[in-house]
């Protein structure tokens, strides 16, 4: 059982696999490993100028846009989407061929990747103002503050912390109810990975 305080302003500063940007490590699994080998990975990239995602195998990906205009991304069967801070999610294979280009300027995204046959996850955006009670049903989650400052986060056994924007929360087998306060309209991004009956 484990609660770690993740903050972009702490978190290991990393190439992208393809060169093509920087990306902001926040946690990953097992510790130290490439990103060839991980089991899970949750990061921040950097995305300043138009350019083709890197490309994981066997991995699958979740992105939220944190910050900036918007993000437009070519998808490999020809749709096209664009992703707006505090906006939906987006769920596609590592092994997709998406392009994405910036709408007006840089912007910042939070990507969650799961080794597919170990890992499974979902994300979801949660607005806050005042309280809310959610449910840890999962071995893994992340409690994300991307906008908002001061949100209380009351574990099940009465622990609590607080966040600002770009900091979260990664609880390891800490199941049951968790009390969400904002005093003030905020935004977070709740992710719960659990691991496949087999995996590894």
């Amino acid at each position: 059982m484990s609660c770690t305080l993740l903050d972009l302003a702490s978190a290991r500063v990393m190439p992208w696999k393809n060169g093509g940007g920087e990306t902001l490590e926040l946690a990953i699994a097992p510790a130290g490993a490439g990103l060839e080998h991980f089991q899970w990975r949750i990061s921040s990239a950097r995305v300043g100028a138009a350019g083709p995602f890197s490309t994981f195998a066997g991995v699958d990906r979740s992105l939220a846009l944190l910050s900036g205009a918007g993000l437009r991304l070519q998808r490999g069967d020809g749709r096209a989407e664009v992703l707006y801070a505090g906006g939906a999610v987006v769920h596609f294979a590592g092994e997709e061929a998406i392009t994405a280009a910036l709408v007006d300027g840089p912007v910042s995204d939070l990507n969650l990747m799961t080794r597919r046959g170990a890992w499974r996850h979902r994300v979801a955006p949660l607005p806050l103002h005042g309280r809310q009670d959610v449910e840890n049903d999962a071995e893994l989650m992340l409690v994300w503050c991307q906008t908002g400052a001061g949100i209380e986060c009351r574990l099940a056994d009465g622990e609590e912390h607080s966040l600002a924007g770009g900091q979260g929360l990664l609880l390891e087998s800490r199941p049951g109810s968790i009390a969400l306060h904002a005093q003030q309209p905020a935004l977070l991004y709740l992710a719960w990975m659990q691991r496949e009956t087999g995996g590894s």
